[in-house]
């Protein structure tokens, strides 16, 4: 295999376009990393037709996956979780090649993870987590268990990802591994709801009722980056002045899930400013600065 894929990675790293290029290889515990393939190449480059462009190979029984990704498609998906696979690639593979130590430098900031991208990272996976949590309990009350324990354990995967970004880390595709090391409150909900003998109904209500809780400690931090923001002016916000802020777009379609959770929490007040309609209010939101203290 190795024969095979150093012709290959030596014709892109002559080429000037080529940042660097990493080999990841499967071990007997990480296949999920390398989706199965034995050997996974990534290369990164600064500019191309694709943002991403794959080929699948395989050779004297073994598989390989050649991936050419853009910069700019890399460095989103980082920022955004888009492609979690890829971040692990980064931060596990092997450099072969490396021009002007490009990947070295990703590498560090990849184990630095600056506190103004994790604050961004963690406000994303929080609208996931409220919107699916939101939803386990509707589908709860309304008596479709079967759907409610599926979106229980999509929101206990939510606040997985969000715990271990709070730790300083990038979520892995084993993200329960990292979980179990760092966090054994949310690991112990993820345990206990697998495990749990109750019936289906009851085993979720006790679980609504813990996470709740659970995020509802964490739900000023997880949100800082929108809170942060908030607090530039003393003045209320409309929806549509938070929702155009540039630094909101990234979790945009959650924002008023996260809005509403925080108005539930007192941690944001609603403020309502007369409209020309009588008995009509334009619904606006600000710091409760003893909420947010």
């Amino acid at each position: 295999m190795e024969n095979f894929l150093r012709p290959i990675y030596q014709e892109h790293a002559s080429n000037p376009n080529t940042l660097g290029i990493l080999i990841i290889e499967k071990t007997q515990f990480e296949s999920p990393i390398t989706d199965d393939f034995d050997v996974i190449l990534l290369i990164i480059v600064k500019d191309y037709e694709h943002s991403w462009y794959v080929k699948h190979y395989e050779i004297t029984d073994k598989t390989a996956a050649i991936h050419i990704v853009r910069e700019d498609t890399l460095l989103g998906w980082i920022d955004t979780s888009g492609y979690r696979r890829a971040v692990e690639w980064v931060i596990s593979g092997k450099t072969v090649f490396d021009r002007n130590e490009y990947i070295h430098d990703l590498k560090k900031h990849l184990r630095d993870f600056p506190l103004e991208k994790r604050d961004v990272r963690k406000a994303i996976n929080f609208g996931k987590l409220i919107k699916t949590y939101s939803e386990a309990k509707s589908l709860y009350e309304s008596g479709e268990l079967k759907d409610a324990h599926s979106k229980i354990l999509d929101t206990l995967h939510y606040l997985a990802r969000l715990s271990v970004i709070e730790k300083g880390y990038y979520p892995e595709v084993t993200v329960w591994t990292q979980v179990k090391n760092i966090d054994l409150e949310v690991y112990k909900l993820y345990e206990v709801f697998i495990d749990s003998n109750e019936e289906v109904k009851q085993k979720i209500e006790l679980m609504i009722i813990a996470m709740d809780f659970v995020i509802s400690n964490r739900a000023k931090a997880s949100a800082k980056h929108l809170l942060d923001m908030m607090e530039t002016k003393d003045a209320p916000w409309s929806y549509t002045d938070i929702k155009n802020l540039p630094k909101v777009q990234l979790y945009t379609y959650d924002l008023s899930a996260i809005l509403s959770y925080l108005v539930e929490k007192s941690i944001i007040s609603v403020f309502l400013e007369e409209t020309k309609g009588v008995g009509v209010f334009h619904r606006k939101y600000t710091l409760n600065k003893m909420g947010n203290s």
